[in-house]
């Protein structure tokens, strides 16, 4: 039966670790000097050697000819616990028995003397799984353990132990291995189990492993089972991923704010079989690699991923700016946490390069400081900004004064209503100029009638009544108006009326007008017709028009 790459080449000692020499050599030197403490705890990310420190140990302090603290494989304890037949070395999961009465049941029988070994040992993986009183009940019996017995914790999530917990343990931090380091790895297995891969392909596994032997060895196998040599188009190829020189045309792209070739990129690479959310991924990556090198030029080179040449990072680097980076990597950062709710993957991911590609879509904070800082770089540049359009010039005052009287100015007309569009208007907003009158030596009185839209322009409904249904004569520099109905009777503040009649006639005809209000009809005149009187008021109104 084929056996997976990683569990057939787990490390079976101590020196066969790697990455974690800081870890191995302590342990190896408390096994040796017999300075053993009665519980560990392992943390650190996965694939680091947790679990296979824990075996190790394990089976180093039941050994029955240990070797300089490393584990001789060989004796009957050492292969009864390799196989899993020893009761008293037990491997659980703290995830599926989180209970209370799974660590009652494990304390009740780790009072027993082991039968078959030095030790009882109990592995508890992903221990921060337990649930509260399931760690209180695991307290006690580390706070007194008999002489025989010795816990193995080992987590990927430290904040969630307890501080109880950990303050009886012994904690070890197992660090993420090195790309170098994994290299190195895959390629003894690969050359052991006669898999052609190549320096390349392994650099590439080795970087997409982030940090986890295991992982890698996982891709190793996939990879293997397509046959043939494994370089870095084949890795690509079976892992569905982009390759460097295509993420580096993407991020050209977007640096360029070239969003057509942007998408028509991404098109092509999902036609290609290309996950979106890998293409992003690779994308951060790269994002990250330039930002870094934005931030620390000289020191930051041991940070980068190492997947893009000098030539490529320098070319890229020219394009954009550190706030440019920082904004691609915060797009990118969101819109790969939220692909995974998506119901379509593919659609997030092009808007999400609309936004890298024009930082003004994206409509918060980020996409205002990304316009400013464009109109700085122009400014530095030296381009000139399009200067705005200056406003008409006002007509000749001939050309505004020269208007007949019998025919006043055609308003313009809403498509709407058929009302005039300025009296759309919000009756707040300050009122137009009024229509220039031609000062006259002579008396005239047809100027309250000539002047009526601004007079209306200036009231409130209520007494734009009163100004339809009067007449005006200006005498001597004065104005009387005669209407059929007493102001103050119909509540309506006369001088608020006298007042407007005053400013608007006086700016009309140059000189300073006074205005009184006459009930009656002006000597001499002729009596106007009630219907047209109530034409004359009704016109004064905005919702309505009468014909």
């Amino acid at each position: 039966m084929y056996q997976a790459l990683y569990r057939k080449w787990r490390p079976k000692t101590f020196s066969d670790v790697v990455g974690q020499e800081h870890i191995t050599s302590t342990l190896q030197r408390q096994v040796a000097e017999g300075r053993l403490s009665h519980a560990y705890l392992f943390t650190g990310t996965r694939g680091t050697g947790k679990t296979t420190c824990a075996k190790i140990l394990a089976k180093a302090v039941n050994c029955e000819h240990p070797v300089d603290g490393n584990p001789c494989n060989a004796c009957p304890s050492c292969l009864g616990i390799e196989s899993g037949s020893f009761l008293d070395v037990m491997e659980l999961d703290a995830a599926s028995n989180n209970g209370v009465d799974n660590v009652r049941a494990l304390r009740d029988e780790a009072i027993y003397s082991p039968a078959q070994v030095k030790k009882r040992v109990y592995i508890v993986d992903e221990v921060h799984m337990l649930s509260t009183p399931a760690f209180n009940a695991l307290l006690k019996i580390l706070e007194e353990p008999p002489e025989h017995l010795m816990f193995i914790l080992a987590t990927t999530e430290l904040h969630k132990v307890p501080a109880t917990i950990l303050s009886r343990c012994q904690r070890f931090s197992f660090r993420r291995i090195l790309p170098r380091d994994i290299a190195n790895r895959i390629e003894q297995v690969a050359k052991a189990e006669g898999i052609d891969l190549k320096p390349d392909g392994a650099e590439l596994l080795a970087r997409l492993s982030d940090g986890a032997l295991r992982d890698a060895l996982s891709l190793l196998d996939q990879c293997a089972a397509n046959g043939g040599a494994i370089d870095t188009d084949a890795v690509l190829e079976t892992l569905g991923l982009a390759g460097n020189v295509q993420t580096a045309q993407m991020m050209e792209c977007i640096l360029r704010r070239d969003a057509k070739a942007a998408l028509l990129l991404l098109n092509r690479l999902y036609a290609g079989g290309k996950d979106v959310g890998a293409v992003l991924g690779e994308i951060a990556v790269l994002a990250r690699d330039l930002l870094i090198s934005t931030a620390a030029p000289e020191g930051g080179a041991s940070l980068l991923s190492g997947g893009y040449d000098a030539n490529t990072m320098k070319n890229l680097l020219a394009l954009g700016s550190g706030a440019r980076f920082i904004q691609i990597s915060t797009i990118l950062q969101t819109a790969t946490a939220e692909l995974q709710f998506s119901v379509n993957r593919r659609t997030d991911a092009e808007l999400c390069l609309l936004k890298l590609c024009d930082e003004t879509l994206s409509g918060d904070l980020t996409a205002l400081g990304a316009r400013i800082a464009r109109l700085e770089e122009q400014l530095a540049a030296g381009v000139r900004l399009a200067a705005p359009a200056p406003a008409p010039a006002p007509a000749p005052e001939s050309e505004r004064n020269d208007v007949p009287w019998d025919e006043p100015p055609l308003e313009e007309k809403s498509p709407l209503c058929g009302e005039p569009a300025e009296q759309q208007k919000d009756e707040e907003a300050a009122p137009s100029a009024e229509p220039a009158v031609q000062a006259q030596a002579s008396e005239d009185g047809d100027v309250f009638a000539q002047l009526m839209e601004s007079y209306k322009n200036r009231l409130a409904p209520d007494k734009r009544a009163f100004i339809g249904m009067a007449k005006g004569r200006l005498q001597n520099d004065t104005l009387t108006v005669y209407c059929a109905m007493d102001l103050q009777k119909n509540m309506l503040d006369q001088k608020a009326v006298t007042d407007v009649l005053e400013e608007v006639t006086s700016r009309a005809v140059g000189r300073e007008i006074k205005a009184r209000v006459v009930v009656g009809e002006p000597e001499g005149g002729q009596k106007s017709d009630p219907m047209e009187k109530l034409m004359r008021m009704g016109s004064k109104f905005d919702n309505f028009t009468i014909k």
